[in-house]
C-alpha cells in the first residue's frame, strides 16, 4: 500500500504518531506509513489535532484542511488532506513516487 493515495475531494495520507515526543516532525517513511511525532499526548483529542496542524503546515495548507478519517484512537491513522491529490501531497512532503506511476493515484511505499 502507498503512503498517500488520491481520494475524491484529496488524498489519504497514512502515517504513524508518536504522542508524547520532544520535539514535533515529521520523521519520514515508515513501513506504508508516514513517521510523525507531536508533543501533545493521546488524550482527548489534543495528540490528533497536533498531527493534523503539523502536516497541514507542512503542506501549506489551513489545520482544517486536514482531518483524521480513521484511527483516531490509535497511532496507525489515515488523514483526509483536502484540495490537493496525492501526487502533490507526496511532492511537498518529499515523499517518493514508487508503485504509483505517473497517474498521480499513489505515493511512497515501503521505506528502504
Amino acid at each position: 500500500m502507498a503512503i498517500v493515495i488520491s481520494t475524491e475531494g484529496g488524498a489519504l495520507l497514512a502515517v504513524k504518531v508518536v504522542p508524547g515526543s520532544s520535539r514535533e516532525r515529521i520523521v519520514g517513511p515508515l513501513g506504508n506509513r508516514l513517521k510523525v511525532s507531536v508533543r501533545e499526548p493521546p488524550e482527548k483529542g489534543a495528540a490528533n489535532r497536533a498531527v493534523c496542524a503539523l502536516v497541514a503546515g507542512a503542506l501549506g495548507l489551513r489545520a482544517g484542511d486536514v482531518d483524521v478519517l480513521r484511527g483516531a484512537g490509535r497511532p496507525q491513522k489515515d488523514l483526509l488532506v483536502r484540495g490537493l491529490s496525492a501526487a502533490e501531497v507526496g511532492r511537498r512532503l518529499g515523499l517518493s513516487t514508487g508503485g504509483g506511476g505517473p497517474d498521480g493515484r499513489s505515493v511512497g511505499g515501503q521505506a528502504r
